[in-house]
């Protein structure tokens, strides 16, 4: 049986991830579960999958939970902050950590994780977004077995296995174009945060959902295509694909191109990335070849969804440039969210941010940390000036 924590239990891949559990409960159990501050869910997760360990944003929430545990009889180990976080991912007990948590927040237990040899499932953007280098580094160094989670980088992962890396050409990354793929550009001024929030084809976070809107989740893809499997930004293509079927294709020196296709269901990937090199029965549904479908692919507006070109452009920087790139994206997001900058104004302040936040390259972890923390600043700084200039 394999043991498994699980950094983001009750975010969309965390509840996933459990439910894939809840369906092979002889081949996985739950020494921990991470979460943040949404203690009802978690609590129905405590009394499911009974985990050792539970580990939660702070103090306070800690104190929540223990209270509604004393009136279940239920008795886990709790814990709080990033230490903890730290500490069951790296646990001897545990064989594989779900890396879920949405954020720079889940960087140092997957990094540790990694360190420590555990076998990861890296749905966690940031982890690489932001510290690329030194994650897979470490990857390398330790001989660590990382397998996406993300629906197109586990497609990539898949239709690589179809042929010789040194044979490949191309990675093509699809993205769905979000809910203003046909919007007018000039549109783009007076959209509201519900219409943000539409996305036409997956269920997700917020933040991450609006990053699709803007394309610029695309382009957090793209950057961490280029460090999973060593390609060069101009070697990563994303075409929109708005069925969102086809998840990622291989471009083979030969000009044959292996598509990875199946439905949009997470729990394909999270499974895949669970019994990797084998492949088990998963419980999504199959694709109906006997239905007509129509595919549609088109080439994404850069200009509409500047987002993606900056990505493009930070990655070919190199040093930290993705890692402001992204502190400044989650600031100028939860600025739109709360309705005090308009939708183009993210890329503003996260061009903005590139600008005057000084690159370098981190040489550890919390070098990392702190260069986040200072576009953060910078990040909010812009979004401040934003309202100021507005009134």
């Amino acid at each position: 049986m394999r043991t498994l924590t699980v950094l983001g239990s009750t975010g969309s891949i965390g509840t996933s991830t459990l439910d894939v559990v809840r369906r092979n409960r002889d081949a996985y159990g739950i020494y921990a579960l991470v979460a943040g501050t949404n203690v009802d869910l978690l609590l129905e997760q405590i009394r499911e999958f009974e985990p050792k360990v539970v580990v939660v944003a702070d103090s306070r929430i800690q104190d929540l939970l223990a209270a509604r545990l004393h009136e279940s009889g239920q008795k886990p180990e709790l814990a709080n902050g990033a230490k903890a976080r730290i500490a069951v991912s790296i646990a001897p007990e545990v064989d594989f950590v779900m890396s879920a948590i949405v954020g720079v927040a889940g960087l140092e237990a997957t990094y540790e994780a990694i360190v420590h040899k555990k076998s990861v499932g890296l749905a966690n953007k940031e982890t690489l977004v932001a510290g690329g280098s030194l994650v897979m580094a470490a990857v390398k160094e330790h001989g660590t077995q990382m397998i996406p989670v993300d629906s197109e980088h586990n497609g990539a992962h898949q239709c690589l296995r179809a042929g010789r890396r040194e044979d490949v050409s191309k990675l093509i990354l699809t993205a769905s174009g979000g809910p203003f793929r046909k919007t007018p550009k000039e549109k783009l001024q007076t959209v509201t945060v519900a219409e943000a929030l539409n996305h036409p084809t997956w269920k997700m976070g917020r933040r991450i959902t609006i990053d699709s809107a803007t394309l610029m989740n695309k382009g957090f893809e793209v950057i961490e295509a280029c460090w999973l499997f060593d390609f060069h930004p101009r070697d990563v293509d994303v075409v929109v694909h708005p069925q969102s079927s086809v998840h990622a294709m291989v471009e083979y020196n030969d000009g044959s191109v292996i598509a990875q296709v199946c439905a949009t269901d997470m729990r394909m990937p999270i499974q895949y990335a669970l019994t990797y090199p084998a492949r088990d029965p998963a419980p999504v549904p199959r694709m109906d070849w006997k239905t007509a479908r129509v595919w549609e692919f088109e080439p994404p507006d850069f200009d509409k969804f500047p987002l993606l070109k900056l990505s493009y452009q930070a990655q070919e920087t190199g040093g930290a440039a993705t890692c402001i790139l992204n502190a400044a994206d989650e600031i100028a997001v939860e600025a739109f969210l709360d309705e005090r900058i308009p939708f183009p104004g993210i890329a503003e302040v996260v061009s903005e941010t590139l600008e005057k936040v000084p690159n370098r390259t981190p040489r550890s972890v919390e070098e990392v940390l702190e260069i986040d923390r200072q576009s953060r600043e910078t990040a909010r700084n812009l979004v401040q000036e934003r309202i100021l200039a507005s009134r």
